[in-house]
């Protein structure tokens, strides 16, 4: 099955709610390319109303339906206008992935008063303070929602640490209650204990907290039946808590739901597989360590050894449970994580995501559709950014699509050059790859005796002259410099 999925956001898509809109009239152009899964933001109302990414989430049963936060819709549109696009995918037989958040919430509607102890932000494990009381906003009743669909009050209890205190200066208040001793446990020791990321963190180890996720999960699948989940900061919550919470939501709607986890640790691949352990493999987990690579190519230019692309990714080590990746709204420029792959590399990147047999590629939106934004670099100044769709990006999914079936063949001998031969199957003709991060090149490699004699042309169509296969199944596979090129059998 060559499934791909497309990440339909970045981190300054456009307001005015005109996203969902968007997604519902592309859905035949998506269809076309062989997308058979779209990844939308997360819909649920955030503490920054119309401005909301989505990563500050308020209230998960608010999805542009309340006059909450200023406005009754998010960014992205209506609750009806979000429903509208999910069917829209569906009549084309393209799924629906959505971004959940269930590390932390943001915007609480009045403040409480509890004991607390500052800790150390480097070293999050260490008290800096004596206990102490604090005041801070941890209670939701979402007023404007009036208890529709559940009237679970969130309070103090239910979070685990908060990074706001009246009348104290920024900081990290690990809260002091029952429901657990200190942070909970993560995989990993960074910072002491990472389980602290933002707002008020979400404490998994209280009952009621988990039953109210888990009802959520039910609601939230039985209004949209959406097909998959992207699960946000995994890196900061309890591992036990979404296998418990995944296997509730398989079980009450019946269908293997996918997921795929945001572990965001490039080149720690032992951290990646000791999670996907620990979880027992309920999910993929996004191959950050293949995205750095492919940053850390770009960069080099001609000195980059491509032999070394997948060296310590998921992609190779564990293919099954990998979501490979070019860029995404964390590494896009001018963002957290920035890491961007440079534009000449990107159509070699998405290559070796969209052509090969390992891992279920994710194309990023301007990458498909361009996009353009200003804001702070880390000076403070204001930069426009321009980021160009992929030079012959439809051509990469429609040669997925279309061609990249079958086994696979490499021919992995050169330093600047790659290529390999997918073999095709009983329903589809394979195809021979080339790609070079410096010159021009053309490389031998055999496409089987039964093409002895028949032509192979460019797909890409860089080059008009076509490429004879001899007696033996071989041929000589020319590519552009510092470029990729597909050849597929002429009919």
């Amino acid at each position: 099955m060559n499934s791909t999925m497309i990440q339909f956001f970045h981190w300054y898509t456009d307001g005015n709610s005109q996203l969902y809109d968007q997604i519902k009239n592309s859905a035949d152009y998506l269809n076309d390319l062989g997308i058979d899964y779209v990844w939308f933001p997360p819909a649920m109302k955030g503490n920054a109303g119309g401005y909301s990414v989505g990563y500050d989430p308020y209230d998960l049963f608010d999805l542009g339906e309340f006059d909450q936060k200023g406005i009754i819709p998010t960014k992205y549109g209506s609750k009806d206008q979000y429903l509208d696009a999910i069917k829209s995918l569906k009549e084309k037989n393209i799924k629906t992935i959505v971004d959940i958040v269930l590390n932390h919430k943001a915007g609480g509607d009045e403040k409480e008063k509890f004991l607390a102890v500052e800790v150390d932000p480097e070293n999050r494990q260490k008290n800096i303070s004596e206990p102490f009381e604090i005041e801070s906003y941890t209670k939701f009743t979402f007023p404007s929602r009036e208890k529709k669909y559940s009237d679970f009050v969130w309070n103090y209890t239910c979070f685990s640490g908060v990074d706001f205190a009246e009348g104290q200066d920024e900081g990290i208040f690990q809260i002091i209650h029952d429901h657990g001793n200190g942070w909970e446990e993560m995989i990993s020791d960074e910072k002491g204990n990472y389980d602290f990321l933002m707002y008020n963190d979400i404490d998994h180890r209280n009952p009621f907290v988990r039953e109210e996720l888990n009802y959520w999960a039910k609601w939230y699948q039985e209004l949209t039946n959406f097909d998959g989940v992207r699960l946000d900061a995994l890196k900061h919550q309890s591992a036990e808590f979404y296998k418990e919470w995944l296997q509730l939501l398989r079980t009450n709607s019946g269908k293997n739901i996918f997921a795929v986890g945001e572990y965001w640790a490039p080149g720690e691949l032992p951290l990646l597989q000791k999670y996907i352990d620990y979880t027992e493999g309920c999910m993929n987990l996004f191959d950050s360590s293949l995205q750095q690579n492919f940053h850390t190519a770009s960069t080099e230019g001609n000195t980059y050894d491509l032999r070394e692309i997948f060296n310590e990714t998921l992609t190779l080590a564990d293919p099954q449970h990998s979501v490979s990746l070019v860029d995404n709204h964390d590494t896009q420029p001018l963002q957290a994580l920035e890491a961007p792959v440079e534009k000449w590399f990107k159509p070699i990147a998405y290559a070796l995501i969209l052509l090969r047999e390992n891992g279920f590629p994710c194309v990023f939106y301007p990458d498909l559709f361009g996009a353009h934004y200003t804001d702070k670099d880390k000076e403070g100044n204001d930069q426009e950014i321009f980021l160009d769709k992929v030079e012959k990006i439809e051509e990469l999914l429609k040669a997925r699509k279309n061609y990249a079936y079958g086994e696979q063949k490499d021919y992995f001998e050169d330093a600047n050059c790659l290529g390999w031969v997918r073999l095709g199957n009983d329903e589809h003709a394979g195809c021979a790859v080339v790609l070079s991060n410096k010159d021009a090149y053309e490389k031998a490699m055999e496409v089987g005796k039964n093409y002895a004699g028949r032509t192979f042309c460019d797909y890409l169509g860089w080059f008009e002259d076509k490429v004879t296969i001899d007696e033996n199944g071989w041929g000589n596979f020319p590519v552009p410099a510092g470029n990729v090129s597909v050849w597929v059998a002429e009919e």
